[in-house]
């Protein structure tokens, strides 16, 4: 019987992975980005639709991210202290701001 159980557990793959998207918010760090996601939720008392959001640190292999982009990204094994998700994909880049013409005085 317990050999029978030990193939069970094996053959039974970990759990689907989160998934989240979301937009980078700061990538000042080597290989890593903070991802701010925003959700909505309903205020239990007020039954409004408030806004919640959360940073995320995730891995950023390639360095290929930029502030402002929208990345999507996937839970993954501790990597370090605080960071446990991955850069799966950039969804959008960011739109490229227009440069501000100095003004001589």
């Amino acid at each position: 019987m317990t050999e029978a159980a030990g193939v069970q557990a094996q053959s039974a793959g970990p759990g689907k992975r989160q998934e989240k998207v979301g937009v980078v918010t700061s990538n000042k760090m080597q290989k890593t980005v903070v991802i701010t996601v925003e959700r909505q939720v309903i205020h239990p008392l007020y039954k409004r639709v408030v806004r919640r959001s959360k940073n995320f640190l995730a891995h950023d292999e390639k360095n290929e991210c930029r502030v402002g982009d929208t990345v999507r990204i996937e839970e993954t094994r501790p990597l370090s202290a605080r960071k446990r998700w991955r850069v799966v994909e950039v969804v959008a880049k960011a739109t490229a701001a227009a440069p501000v013409p100095e003004v001589e005085v």
